[in-house]
């Protein structure tokens, strides 16, 4: 992907950020929450003056385009401002409950990804088999249930029922920070992440399945059998290679699939990410927290898409061409 390229893909990121931002903003601004209420308290006894000095103080008074605009010019300051749910910095709240949501998505991301592809190419090789059928109908079951009910299932099975894992939470009850372990992170990751991984792995599967049928099944297949070929040197030199790409692709773009999923799973298993933080800033009315949450994750989905295109470019020599000349 040329320099070019690249630059126009940022363009339109920064308008993209503006727009999700400021769509973002209106939506929070005519919500029923008062976040004056929310920051004081529905039994709070300040007297009418100080509500006002405090309305003044935010700004709540003023049309929408000019606290927007405000808020733009504070975000290109670096001040995302305060949160009414956690009483301090915005972004504070964001660095302290993103670094344990990366660790999840990345994870579930990559297993998704990889088990998804490799189930999906034995499902196409196989086609029609026992294999096939079955897995085929546990992703079209995973796919329309939701992640929270997943969650739920695999909380009450593994966790309260057989005990093998956790209930919830990123750490032991009970410990000090000091004290807990690589391994007790990972021990309460194990959960989350399968709930992720088996959530987002089935779209993976079925495209790459129905892509390997595609590819078995067409005409230069017949001729690389005729040519002497056998089926592994089949799978390597034209199946592998031409379903890759797309399923990278596919997987980039799950991005913001993946995002939304977590938030659910997170809430499940009291996961301290930015899943809860968003939903404890919605029940608040916490708008800034959620003008922050909200400008991340655009920035978290288009950086993957971005990635993704770069990616293709880079692995399929045909588009490389095209862009050179």
């Amino acid at each position: 992907m040329r320099t070019r390229n690249i630059l126009y893909e940022l363009i339109r990121m920064l308008l993209l950020l503006i727009l999700v931002s400021f769509l973002a903003f209106v939506l929070i601004a005519k919500s029923p929450i008062d976040p004056l209420v929310s920051y004081i308290g529905t039994n709070s006894t300040l007297s009418p003056e100080a509500k006002q000095e405090i309305v003044e103080h935010w700004g709540l008074n003023e049309p929408v385009f000019t606290r927007f605009f405000k808020w733009l010019v504070n975000i290109l300051h670096g001040d995302m401002g305060t949160s009414i749910t956690y009483k301090k910095a915005v972004s504070s709240v964001i660095i302290e409950r993103f670094s344990y949501s990366i660790v999840l998505m990345l994870l579930a991301w990559l297993l998704s990804g990889i088990l998804g592809f490799v189930i999906g190419v034995i499902c196409g090789i196989k086609q029609g088999g026992i294999y096939d059928r079955i897995t085929k109908l546990f992703c079209l079951m995973v796919k329309s249930a939701p992640t929270f009910w997943l969650g739920l299932m695999f909380l009450v099975v593994f966790a309260v029922s057989l005990g093998w894992f956790p209930i919830g939470m990123a750490v032991p009850m009970g410990k000090l920070k000091s004290e807990v372990t690589v391994w007790d992170r990972l021990y309460h990751l194990v959960l989350p992440v399968i709930t992720l991984t088996v959530a987002n792995i089935s779209e993976v599967v079925l495209y790459t399945r129905q892509r390997v049928v595609e590819i078995i099944g067409s005409d230069y297949i017949l001729y690389a059998r005729a040519r002497g070929e056998n089926q592994r040197q089949i799978i390597r030199r034209h199946v592998l290679r031409n379903v890759m790409l797309p399923a990278i692709t596919l997987q980039f773009a799950s991005f913001s699939e993946l995002f939304g999923g977590m938030a659910l799973a997170e809430n499940v298993f009291a996961y301290p990410g930015i899943g809860t933080a968003t939903t404890a800033a919605a029940l608040s009315g916490d708008a800034p927290l959620l003008m922050g949450i909200a400008l991340i994750s655009a920035l978290f989905v288009f950086t993957g898409n971005l990635i993704a295109n770069i990616l293709y470019g880079i692995c399929d020599p045909r588009i490389r061409e095209k862009e050179e000349s």
